[in-house]
């Protein structure tokens, strides 16, 4: 089995409980372990992956809870830091009465992450390393760290995997550069997945059929656009194959996608480094369709890391 390394943030996500409320009115919050590419760890090692989780986090007890979290699950952690400097990141967020999210972005540790701290981190025979942080596009070191590791594991022949997560809150007013950095990613991406809005704001199309045509034209990578009901369009050299949705009494859909991911990974890590580039269609629509019931598993409970413990590769069989 290959090993995988997800690198991004870890965070605290504060999730305001009081219905209708803005932060500022909000009264009651709920504590949660976040981040994407953080999730993307869990999901994997609740599978039964081989995955390393590279991020950074304050010297707290916060930080302290997402080292502890991701050990419960079996993530390796020898590459989650801690800073003395920084507090941990936070994410306070809150659905206004209008639907609209208040959203307050806290950022600590997570966005101080430095190359030298992760130095040896492909030395040891990495296979596939997932790039999955918004915030790693923001300034600051974690987004030197993050491209150079990009470019050091094409390198090294590794296998990349990239999910833009995009953030509007985030990148409001910086929208074109997260255009630009995500762009570069996908042009040198073996695997990325993009929602449907994502892949019509990273192509500037109107519809998902033209932005997946754009984006087979720009890319050699097999890639996926989350239709959410709709089920997931796989796009693979310069076909289109939608692959069905599985049908689930939603309970929260958060950490869905990073499930997704996470079960596409593990399954590409239970093959064979030189088998990856020649994987025939058949194959990725199972191992899509697999995701999809993870996905699925996901929605199924309140909160992703809760709904993690219930996920486990028995579920591909069903």
């Amino acid at each position: 089995m290959q090993t995988i390394i997800c690198i991004g943030e870890a965070l605290i996500d504060m999730i305001c409980t009081d219905k209708g409320k803005t932060l500022e009115a909000g009264e009651h919050f709920l504590k949660k372990t976040g981040g994407a590419p953080t999730n993307v760890a869990a999901a994997i090692a609740a599978l039964g992956g081989r995955v390393e989780l590279a991020a950074k986090v304050g010297a707290d007890p916060f930080g302290q809870q997402l080292i502890h979290t991701m050990q419960e699950f079996g993530v390796n952690t020898q590459w989650m830091c801690s800073s003395k400097e920084h507090f941990t990141t936070f994410a306070f967020v809150s659905l206004k009465e209008d639907g609209e999210r208040d959203f307050v972005f806290n950022r600590g540790a997570d966005g101080h992450l430095m190359e030298q701290e992760i130095t040896d981190i492909l030395n040891n025979g990495t296979g596939i390393v997932h790039f999955g942080s918004a915030t790693a596009f923001l300034p600051g070191p974690l987004k030197t760290t993050y491209t150079n590791l990009l470019t050091e594991a094409k390198t090294k022949n590794c296998f990349v995997s990239f999910d833009p997560n995009y953030r509007h809150l985030l990148f409001a007013h910086r929208q074109q550069s997260f255009i630009e950095q995500s762009l570069q990613f996908l042009k040198v991406s073996n695997f990325f997945k993009v929602s449907d809005e994502e892949a019509m704001l990273l192509s500037g199309k109107s519809t998902v059929n033209d932005a997946a045509n754009w984006l087979l034209k720009y890319t050699d990578a097999t890639f996926c656009i989350t239709l959410g009901r709709e089920g997931t369009l796989l796009c693979f050299q310069q076909q289109q194959i939608l692959i069905p949705s599985i049908k689930v009494e939603v309970v929260d859909t958060t950490g869905a996608g990073d499930a997704f991911v996470g079960a596409v990974l593990y399954q590409l890590s239970c093959l064979e480094k030189n088998e990856l580039p020649q994987l025939p269609a058949h194959q990725w629509q199972e191992i899509v369709l697999n995701a999809n019931k993870a996905g699925a598993r996901t929605c199924a409970y309140m909160g992703a890391m809760e709904a993690f413990k219930y996920l486990s590769s028995d579920i591909f069989k069903a």
